[in-house]
């Protein structure tokens, strides 16, 4: 069984046991989350939404609140003498979905 979910306005295909990394949730290492966006639920009876399936949830618990690798963010004019560098690191929360009620 699989599901389809919305969260930090991206959609990610998500199956029982499976680890994601998603953006920053408000949550501590070890808490219970629930996403209720839930988009379309697969498996042996389908479910779609429109736009969401009514009572369907997704239960993830998180494992790890981080930041990415960092990357460099470089502007330059030329011939104009400017130029700006700049460094940016993503948070992220990785989960690890424990059961899809749909």
């Amino acid at each position: 069984m699989y599901a389809i979910i919305e969260t930090g306005g991206k959609q990610i295909k998500v199956e029982e046991g499976q680890a994601i990394y998603i953006e920053k949730l408000d949550a501590e290492q070890g808490d219970t989350v629930t996403f209720d966006k839930v988009l379309f639920v697969g498996g042996d009876n389908v479910k779609v939404g429109s736009p969401t399936v009514e009572g369907a949830t997704v239960t993830a618990k998180v494992e790890k609140q981080g930041r990415a690798k960092k990357i460099t963010v470089f502007k330059y004019k030329a011939k104009k003498n400017y130029h700006k560098k700049q460094g940016h690191r993503q948070p992220y929360t990785k989960v690890v979905i424990e059961k899809i009620n749909g």
